[in-house]
């Protein structure tokens, strides 16, 4: 019995140091997330380039850029098989930390393709920025790849209806909805919607498909995220030859 209780004392003792080590990280991306100077994540963008230099070689991958939503999607490699992926999701990034990376996170690999979520941590309950100006964000990340790459797909992941900002999803509507009419105006730029599948049969967010912070997907958002991005990459770059 002395045995058993020591062994759940130890398992108690690690679970809260994991959860601490888990806190301080998401404290430190929080901090790092209000900031409008994208040179708070230069330590991020060199462990990114470092994990991933090299890895597209044969010009057959796919560059997903983003906030935390696509740091977090663990399984993004199966989920998208067989489409090949370069996986490039840091911190509470936003749309102006993108533009800012774009060379060295998107150019550099000369990908077939690009799938970008950003534009969710500019819009939030204490402090949002207009939808016009997220528009021209996302515009200048456009042309500094396009700069490089004039003809690359770029798929743009409408920004998400969570809990945790429920209170402000008319102006990400909004926002969405002027870089939709946007993109369908320029020649291989898209929009995928996924919230339908994310909100529930009342019309507000289904917390099922969030974790418990109410503002990132879990493994069941993943999977809405997957059966939406996946099928429309396929139908529309298809799979590497």
């Amino acid at each position: 019995m002395q045995k058993v209780m020591k062994g759940i004392a130890l398992s108690l003792g690690l679970l809260a140091l994991a959860l601490l080590w888990l806190g301080w990280q998401l404290y430190g991306e929080v901090q790092k997330s209000r900031s409008e100077d994208p040179l708070v994540w230069e330590q991020d963008i060199q462990a990114l380039e470092s994990s991933t230099r090299g890895s597209n070689d044969d010009g057959r991958g796919v560059v997903f850029i983003g906030s935390s939503s696509i740091r977090f999607w663990d399984s993004l490699a199966e989920d998208m098989a067989p489409i090949e992926v370069i996986q490039h999701g840091f911190g509470g990034a936003k749309l102006n930390d993108i533009v800012h990376y774009a060379g060295r996170l998107v150019n550099a690999y000369q990908p077939r393709a690009v799938v970008v979520f950003a534009g969710s941590n500019d819009i939030q309950p204490d402090a949002s920025k207009q939808p016009a100006q997220l528009l021209a964000s996302y515009q200048a990340f456009v042309a500094g790849v396009r700069a490089d790459q004039p003809g690359v797909p770029i798929y743009y992941i409408g920004i998400t209806p969570s809990p945790a900002r429920w209170s402000v999803w008319p102006v990400a509507q909004a926002a969405n909805a002027l870089i939709e009419a946007w993109s369908r105006s320029q020649p291989n730029l898209h929009f995928i919607d996924t919230s339908t599948g994310l909100l529930g049969s009342d019309g507000e967010p289904d917390p099922d498909n969030y974790r418990v912070d109410g503002l990132h997907l879990s493994g069941q958002g993943y999977a809405v995220w997957r059966e939406v991005i996946r099928k429309r990459l396929l139908d529309e770059i298809g799979a590497p030859s």
